[in-house]
């Protein structure tokens, strides 16, 4: 349930073209359905603006799908983030209308029309190829939420004349996911080139020492930069999530 459907439908029985008992069983579902193991929230798009986004790991393709069948009964898009290949196929056999993005590990349905609800575009930076699907699931999720979306990948600081190149593009975004493993270094360095928000990512890359992300993790919390925040450890939909909320230029409704 969105908000343009709940508008229709209240238009709909202030003009006495559904009754009021049509109305209610419109309504049934709301604020959410348990499926048992699950709860579906029919209310998220509601409160945040988008539909509640399913997160793959560690559920059954039977779950997913039925998930996904729940939420298609609200009418919006479906996110569905950190599926496999394998798994993408398992829940695809019995719900061949999602789509798989493989480089962001993620299975999509737009059954809405796209539509440009920023005030300008969130742009991705990726530190390294090797950081690839946690800046595309950041790319996908931005996109489905209505922003443009500005690529700039493999600019890392080991060769930092590549990100410099860019910087006219960086400066011309809203707001800017910066997704980097290692050190982590590259965040500090888009923060101190230019004046827009950096939410940086940092991302399990890296050998014996990262640990698995931390490194990048301590090395983004502890930036230099003012106005870079730090979001968890390949966690590129909850920056992009929070980059939309930035940029959208016309509130939650």
């Amino acid at each position: 349930m969105d908000p343009d459907k709940l508008r229709a439908l209240l238009d709909e029985l202030r003009a006495g073209r559904i009754s009021t008992d049509d109305a209610v069983e419109a309504l049934r579902s709301l604020p959410f359905q348990e499926l048992g193991y699950a709860t579906v929230d029919h209310h998220r798009a509601l409160r945040q603006g988008f539909p509640e986004v399913v997160l793959g790991q560690g559920k059954s393709a039977e779950q997913i799908a039925g998930i996904a069948r729940e939420l298609l009964r609200g009418g919006g898009n479906i996110l569905v983030t950190r599926v496999d290949a394998a798994l993408a196929a398992d829940v695809r056999a019995s719900l061949p209308e999602l789509r798989y993005e493989a480089p962001a590990r993620c299975l999509v349905l737009e059954r809405r029309a796209w539509e440009d609800r920023g005030r300008g575009a969130i742009a991705i930076v990726s530190a390294g190829t090797s950081d690839g699907s946690v800046a595309e699931e950041a790319a996908l999720t931005a996109h489905m939420m209505g922003n443009r979306v500005e690529r700039a990948y493999d600019v890392g600081v080991a060769g930092i004349h590549r990100v410099l190149a860019k910087r006219e593009m960086l400066a011309q975004a809203t707001v800017v996911v910066v997704v980097a493993g290692m050190e982590g270094a590259l965040a500090s360095v888009v923060g101190g080139l230019i004046g827009r928000p950096i939410i940086a990512v940092p991302t399990s890359v890296g050998y014996g020492a990262s640990f698995g992300g931390i490194a990048a993790l301590l090395g983004m919390l502890n930036s230099c930069a003012a106005g870079v925040s730090v979001v968890n450890i390949d966690n590129g939909f909850g920056a992009a999530f929070s980059a939309s909320l930035i940029n959208r230029r016309d509130g939650v409704s």
